[in-house]
């Protein structure tokens, strides 16, 4: 759908819009329905159609605080009903016995988390953002360049071959980790890649009950197993490169029978439901969040391992905690494109998701390990967690999301 942006006038300069948000992904997409009140006016351009980003079926895992937001927002009751949900938390380290359960008692909330497909949840906030006026979908529409003076910034947008500008205040890159606004806007990134890719697939199993998310690390990389309806399950499988594409090319038997044993039979009989994806892993972070007249969001500002469900939860918590600094400065009449403005939002934002960064950086490294001493302490370290329970809580709030600041929006 492609609907031509109307004229404003603003400060004496002319604006198509308030908030140019490139990328309508669901971090990108969560942040317009979040904004979606606020008197702001939104131009949101994808590169893809519409039709093409609602048919994505893979799951992610959403944390109660991501759960939170929605309600915030007014699109959770649109989505719960079609989700996974799970009560347990489990961590295992390979055959070692001792094991981490986190369970809800040890957390207020009916939930630990939530497991929901792309489709689900973009397709929910698409509904919710139907015929609001002051959204404007460019769709598809690709970003060729973006320029910004000291109070606009415009961005040329090509559609059907042709190019359109339209001026804003404020440009927002959510267009992923390899961003083209990020690029074009010359932001530095830090990090590495990693040895390990992931393999992410969904299965049926016939176990009797379907309420834990299990995180069992193995030498070769960790393995996130998330309940989904219907007794399905979404898997995301970490092994050296080499070894993650042959897990792919496998015969769906000789998969199934190393997923079995991988799994320790947990899981009952298992069927293959979906096609197996491999891609890599890195750890990535941003130099600045900002610029003025730019934000990123999501995996345009930074991206972890897939270890404990992180990425997309640390995107929406942006995408919250953006739209509360811009439309508390919309309120008190401020330029919401300024440096002085955005950088509430870097400040709030760049620390904590620094702290994830390294505590799945963490993770990973000790736990896809095989020397003895880093074997000998994270298995102390699970008992520990195990036993001690301030130690086992504030890893849980962590997990969830639960540390940190709340944007407002998950405290209606």
């Amino acid at each position: 759908m492609l609907v031509q942006p109307e004229t404003t006038t603003n400060n004496l300069l002319d604006f198509d819009c308030d908030i140019a948000i490139v990328g309508g992904g669901i971090v990108g997409t969560t942040l317009a329905a979040a904004l979606k009140d606020s008197g702001l006016k939104i131009i949101l351009i994808e590169a893809r159609p519409l039709g093409v980003t609602t048919k994505k079926t893979q799951a992610y895992a959403f944390s109660p605080l991501s759960s939170r937001i929605y309600q915030g927002i007014g699109v959770w009751d649109e989505i719960l009903p079609h989700i996974g949900k799970y009560e347990q938390i489990s961590l295992t380290d390979a055959d070692y016995h001792q094991k981490v359960e986190f369970e809800t008692k040890d957390l207020p909330g009916k939930h630990l988390g939530y497991v929901a497909q792309h489709n689900v949840v973009i397709t929910a906030l698409h509904k919710y953002l139907a015929n609001c006026p002051n959204l404007t979908w460019l769709c598809p529409g690709e970003v060729i360049n973006v320029t910004t003076e000291k109070a606009i910034s415009t961005v040329e947008v090509k559609v059907n071959g042709e190019p359109r500008l339209i001026k804003t205040k404020l440009v927002v890159g959510a267009d992923g980790a390899r961003s083209p606004i990020r690029n074009l806007a010359g932001i530095k990134t830090r990090g590495w890649k990693y040895w390990q890719s992931c393999v992410a697939f969904t299965i049926e199993h016939t176990a009797p009950e379907n309420h834990t998310a299990f995180e069992r690390f193995w030498p070769s990389g960790p393995m996130g197993v998330l309940p989904l309806p219907g007794n399905r399950c979404q898997i995301v499988w970490t092994h050296p490169h080499a070894e993650a594409k042959a897990l792919a090319e496998l015969d769906e038997s000789a998969f199934l029978s190393k997923l079995q044993t991988y799994t320790g039979g947990i899981l009952g009989d298992l069927k293959l439901v979906s096609q197996r994806m491999v891609f890599p892993v890195q750890l990535m972070q941003c130099d600045r969040y900002i610029k003025s007249r730019l934000a990123l969001i999501g995996d345009a500002a930074h991206c972890c391992h897939p270890v404990g469900g992180q990425g997309l939860n640390m995107g929406i918590r942006d995408a919250a905690s953006l739209a509360q600094v811009l439309q508390t400065a919309h309120q008190k009449g401020q330029d919401i494109g300024t440096t002085k403005v955005l950088k509430r939002y870097e400040n709030w934002r760049k620390l904590e998701n620094l702290a994830i960064l390294g505590f799945t950086d963490l993770l990973d490294r000790m736990f896809s390990n095989s020397w003895l001493p880093v074997v000998i302490l994270r298995r102390l370290g699970l008992w520990f967690m195990s036993y001690v329970k301030p130690l086992k809580i504030f890893a849980l709030r962590l997990m969830t999301g639960l540390l940190g600041k709340t944007p407002k929006l998950a405290q209606r």
